[in-house]
């Protein structure tokens, strides 16, 4: 049985920007305080852990002092700058640069519109940190939609801007856009005050076909990747829709011998949060599997 792994899969460069710059204080110092999972993969949060890095909630964050905190690839609303400030705590900050630059365009949108009696637009996940720090840059006046059902906290006969968070799907804003173009026609609402941004990252984006192309090529996908990652649940639907012979694990011990059956190729692929080095064992535990049992 051939086991191949997506080479195109593993790590966006925010991702692993952030995990460099956490390994990089821990050579020089025994702990590391981190707001929220660096990473959304248990694995590569649990791995960090044993070198020295300490994950904490916002209302942790206020009971610091004097001390180093790491900001992770999702950004940050200014309200933790500021609380920073107060608390003299030394801000070691991964934001991802996409990321910085749409907190940037949301930042500039919202004051734009606000002059036009306008609304912000957020197509993400509510409570998720990008979409958290996003929503910081309008003072927490933006409304976040994740389905049609949400569309009706828009009042369309106003101006809309609409933005996304980096690691939704392709597919998913554009049927969003649509769904709020007829919204708005339906309100009798201009289309020419509707502006939509697609500010979906295109390391994300890029994956989708990529992935798609990866899928058909192989019996089985095994999809590696954190359950907590948005961009993994979006990228696991688009190799599943292509290949229904496709699994989500978390790590190598969630693999089951029976999916295995018949299959002549096996590929290994996984999310932006998805280490290598993960990738790497769940392939190990797949080539382990007995002849017999395939």
């Amino acid at each position: 049985m051939n086991v191949t792994i997506d080479k195109h899969s593993g790590y966006c460069f925010g991702v692993e920007f952030a995990i460099q710059m956490a390994e990089d204080e821990l050579a020089h110092q025994s702990t590391l305080y981190c707001l929220g999972d660096i990473v959304h993969n248990r694995m590569e949060v649990e791995r960090l852990h044993a070198l020295g890095l300490r994950i904490i909630d916002r209302e942790q964050l206020g009971t610091l002092h004097d001390c180093k905190v790491l900001i992770r690839a999702h950004g940050e609303p200014p309200e933790t700058y500021q609380l920073a400030l107060e608390n003299n705590l030394e801000l070691i900050d991964a934001s991802c640069p996409v990321v910085l630059k749409l907190q940037n365009r949301v930042k500039h949108a919202f004051d734009a519109t606000t002059r036009q009696d306008g609304q912000i637009v957020l197509y993400g996940q509510p409570g998720h940190a990008e979409v958290t720090g996003l929503n910081g840059q309008t003072g927490n006046r933006a409304i976040i939609v994740m389905n049609e059902e949400d569309l009706s906290q828009i009042d369309f006969t106003r101006p809309v801007t609409l933005f996304s968070q980096t690691t939704k799907s392709t597919a998913g804003f554009y049927r969003m856009k649509q769904l709020m173009e007829e919204r708005i026609q339906a309100a009798g609402g201009s289309l020419e005050a509707f502006d939509a941004n697609d500010s979906i990252c295109r390391q994300v984006s890029n994956r989708e076909p990529a992935l798609r192309r990866f899928a058909i090529e192989h019996d089985i996908i095994i999809f590696v990747s954190g359950r907590k990652s948005s961009n993994g649940k979006a990228l696991f639907s688009v190799v599943n829709q292509t290949n229904p012979r496709s699994y989500f694990v978390e790590n190598e011990q969630e693999l089951d011998e029976t999916w295995f059956e018949g299959a002549h190729s096996v590929g290994i692929c996984g999310a932006t949060s998805t280490p290598m080095w993960l990738m790497q064992r769940v392939a190990d535990r797949i080539s382990a599997v007995p002849e017999a049992a395939v």
